[in-house]
């Protein structure tokens, strides 16, 4: 039988613990290291190496430099990306190292160069030593010659899944085939084709097929004939038709009136767009601070997708200080007060106090929840007291009515009192009046926040009765229209069209029919001037003016514009700004033949912020000859 003593008996631990602290002692006796003569061999050989690094200057030189050469596109892209310049600072690099960097550098500046669309490249590299130089005591030269440039030759897309036999999908087949953006004759390069790739795919699964994915995807490059053939297939998945909408996070809200806000249409067939109109009317509301929406693919019936709609919900009652500038009226200061439920009603308020430098308000907003057909009940009213024309103008207003909001189009109808004050020498006599409405606005934008075609339309018609003085009949009639047209070439795709130019049109008229002795309030007629309507003039300069020279409200109202709007494009790559040229006309009267139009013309800029539009013009007036600048944030119609 074997027995094994182990080497770390427990008798022996304590003896070789004393030992080892007598030996560490001892050790501290010896000299340091730096207290060695001069003749030692370390600390010349770390001195050179040190001395060796340093520069005429004395400061540190990197290991070598790596200067590329050729076209200037080959030769930035290749200077920024080449793994070889990760190296430059290594210590100690000797010269065999070197060499199997700089023949690792060319395979992968090969490799860098297909992804530009050269497949032929010719490189030459060479290793200068530069004793002397600040920089590095030696160079690695690279001459590119990246040849010719690889083109696309054929595109073959196919399909899979449910989107390869369901005739109603051949529309999206088409669209996806006619869109692609990688087309023949066009450069392939790595970044292209990915894009080209994913564009697609986003294409696909926006509509009906959100859980397509790409089945097949192949490049054969031709190196010698500088050709591509692209080969793509993608996999649709079944087709999906929205299902009902599960709440969570509902709190303080009932969760049947996100259901009534959100209008997902059930039963129809999926549409990311559709989805992301209600995640914003969710958003819109007021009842929630956070809402994201999404549609349930995980094992659920393609036919009745459940749509998952994740809420955090708003408190009660909020308020909100605000403070602004505009140019058409100065600085700005308000107080908005909202209360999500209110007592007895159930509605939603909103109640606004805004002084600025010509207009001082106070509004309240009142709003229900939308019924299953989205028709929702509101009700409002407005003091004002504010500078129109020549005069000092309190007026108020009261309304109520039922209104729907849909993907394109609002509707309202609704009745209205109206009553306003002037207040001057001469001034206009006060008036009042009652009046029932309807209103429809239609817009159809490509990007309803940033639009670059489309168009929209709103109208309004009324028809009431004068309450001061005489009681007569009037009729009211006022309309806007808004259109943008790309211009350039044939390609009518996204990309295309944020790089073409495009004309803005604009029209608006409006009038008031009613007897020449009917008190009208000046509030139901028309001024136009300022930043969003007759630019080169202030805010509402431009009215009827009298034989006194004062300025009212007119009775009839028109106005046109054209403004022609081009990106800006710096090296090849779209920016974030444009550039416009404009001319606007407006005039108002109290009869049709005494339209006069006052001309503004002037150019200006544009920025796409991450909050929004930023819109900055300068205007000559031509009938006032003054220059006026106009900003604005955001686009709304």
């Amino acid at each position: 039988m074997h027995r094994v003593v182990p080497f770390f008996s427990p008798a022996r631990m304590p003896a070789l613990f004393f030992v080892a602290l007598l030996f560490l002692q001892g050790c501290s006796l010896l000299p340091r290291a730096q207290e060695a003569g001069p003749a030692g061999a370390a600390p010349v050989a770390s001195a050179g190496a040190a001395d060796d690094r340093k520069g005429a200057d004395g400061k540190r030189r990197d290991a070598f430099t790596v200067d590329v050469r050729g076209p200037e596109t080959a030769r930035e892209y290749l200077a920024l990306h080449l793994e070889i310049q990760r190296y430059r600072q290594v210590d100690d690099l000797g010269a065999a190292e070197l060499s199997r960097l700089m023949v690792a550098a060319e395979a992968n500046a090969r490799e860098l160069l297909g992804t530009l669309g050269y497949f032929t490249p010719t490189l030459t590299l060479e290793l200068n030593e530069t004793p002397t130089a600040d920089k590095a005591p030696r160079e690695v030269v690279i001459t590119v010659e990246p040849g010719e440039l690889t083109r696309v030759s054929t595109v073959q897309i196919g399909f899979a899944g449910a989107i390869a036999t369901d005739p109603a999908a051949e529309a999206q087949r088409d669209a996806i085939r006619v869109d692609w953006p990688l087309r023949a004759g066009e450069t392939f390069t790595q970044s292209a084709w990915d894009g080209a790739k994913s564009a697609t795919l986003r294409k696909l699964a926006a509509r009906r097929y959100p859980t397509g994915r790409i089945a097949e995807s192949r490049a054969e490059v031709d190196a010698d004939r500088q050709e591509a053939r692209l080969t793509l297939g993608y996999d649709s998945g079944p087709a999906y038709k929205f299902g009902p909408l599960l709440v969570r996070g509902s709190e303080r809200y009932d969760p049947d009136a996100a259901r009534r806000i959100a209008n997902v249409p059930t039963g129809t067939d999926y549409d990311q767009q559709k989805l992301l109109d209600a995640q914003q009317r969710l958003a819109s509301s007021g009842y929630y601070d956070s809402v994201f929406l999404t549609l349930d693919t995980d094992g659920t019936d393609p036919l009745a997708a459940p749509v998952v709609a994740q809420l955090r919900e708003a408190p009660l009652q909020k308020v909100v200080l605000g403070a602004g500038f505009t140019t058409d009226n100065g600085p700005r200061l308000s107080i908005d007060h909202a209360h999500n439920r209110m007592p007895l009603l159930g509605w939603r308020a909103v109640s606004r106090l805004s002084v600025d430098r010509d207009v001082r308000s106070l509004g309240t907003e009142w709003n229900a929840i939308p019924g299953d057909r989205g028709w929702r009940w509101f009700a409002g009213g407005e003091l004002k007291s504010e500078t129109s024309g020549s005069y000092e103008v309190n007026s108020g207003r009261v309304r109520a009515g039922i209104g729907k909001s849909s993907d394109h189009i609002d509707r309202r109808y609704f009745a209205q009192y109206d009553y306003a004050q002037n207040r001057g020498v001469d001034a206009p006599p006060s008036a009042s009046a009652f009046s029932l409405n309807w209103g429809w606005t239609g817009r159809y934008f490509d990007d309803n926040g940033a639009p670059t075609r489309g168009q929209a339309l709103a109208v309004e018609l009324g028809a009431g009765y004068t309450l001061t003085g005489e009681r007569l009949p009037f009729v009211r009639a006022y309309g806007r229209w808004l259109g943008i047209v790309p211009l350039g070439g044939r390609d009518d795709s996204a990309s295309a069209r944020a790089r073409n130019s495009r004309l803005q049109l604009r029209a608006e008229g409006g009038l008031v029919s009613a007897r020449e002795t009917a008190q009208i309030p000046s509030t139901l007629m028309f001024f136009t001037g300022g930043d969003t309507t007759v630019r080169g003039y202030s805010y509402r300069q431009i009215g009827t003016e009298r034989e006194d020279g004062q300025i009212v409200a007119g009775r009839y109202l028109g106005v046109l514009s054209a403004e022609w709007q081009r990106p800006f494009i710096y090296d090849g790559k779209l920016t974030e700004w444009e550039s416009t040229v404009f001319v606007d006309a407006g005039a108002v009267a109290d009869k049709p033949g005494e339209l006069k139009p006052k001309v503004g013309v002037g150019v200006g800029a544009r920025w796409r912020s991450p909050v929004g539009p930023v819109q900055a013009d300068v205007a000559y007036g031509v009938d006032t000859r003054k220059l006026r600048l106009h900003l604005r944030l955001g686009f709304t119609f």
